[in-house]
């Protein structure tokens, strides 16, 4: 069951433990990694690693290709999952990153070196909590309205989930990324 915090059952309350959060999660990746292949090969494995650390997969995009933004001059492989868990989004970030790690990634040496390549980038976009905003953390992701390379694999499996914070659908937002805009 998928639940937010706070769903009552007939008259019982469902105990934390029990509640089955959606989420929806960014990949992307533009390098090789040994033993496993280039970027697209690299989602995929990243996939098997989530459920191997007890995430339920219910849906994945097609993995596109798209360009670099910043210094970076290798392609990236881009897609997204739907995942189920009864993690709470601080646990599952550091769960992310400890996959992200296992896959060659250290966050220590980005620091200063913004959209450099990368093995493998797992991102919470939205989650079925709705807003949560710490530290170190905000869903839904600040940037993901603006990019394309999120929101297209994003819409081919979420296209109906509602942004919290703007009230769209990331089906409606893909499609306000795409539309032309007009000179003046």
């Amino acid at each position: 069951m998928i639940a937010d915090r706070g769903f009552m059952a007939g008259s019982r309350r469902i105990s934390d433990a029990a509640l089955r959060h959606l989420y929806l999660i960014a990949l992307g990746s533009n390098m090789r990694v040994p033993g496993i292949g280039g970027p697209r090969r690299v989602l995929g494995a990243a996939g098997t690693a989530l459920e191997q650390h007890g995430l339920t997969i219910t849906a994945t995009a097609p993995v596109i290709e798209t360009a670099p933004i910043g210094p970076s001059s290798r392609c990236y492989a881009n897609g997204a999952v739907l995942a189920e868990s009864t993690l709470a989004p601080p646990d599952l970030l550091a769960l992310l990153q400890a996959v992200e790690r296992s896959f060659g990634r250290d966050r220590d040496q980005r620091r200063g070196a913004r959209w450099r390549a990368r093995a493998l980038d797992l991102d919470i976009i939205l989650w079925s909590g709705g807003i949560w905003d710490a530290t170190h953390l905000s869903i839904p992701h600040t940037l993901f309205r603006t990019r394309e390379f999120v929101l297209q694999p994003a819409s081919a499996i979420a296209r109906h989930w509602h942004d919290p914070l703007s009230g769209l659908t990331v089906g409606q937002l893909h499609a306000r990324l795409r539309k032309p805009r007009k000179t003046r």
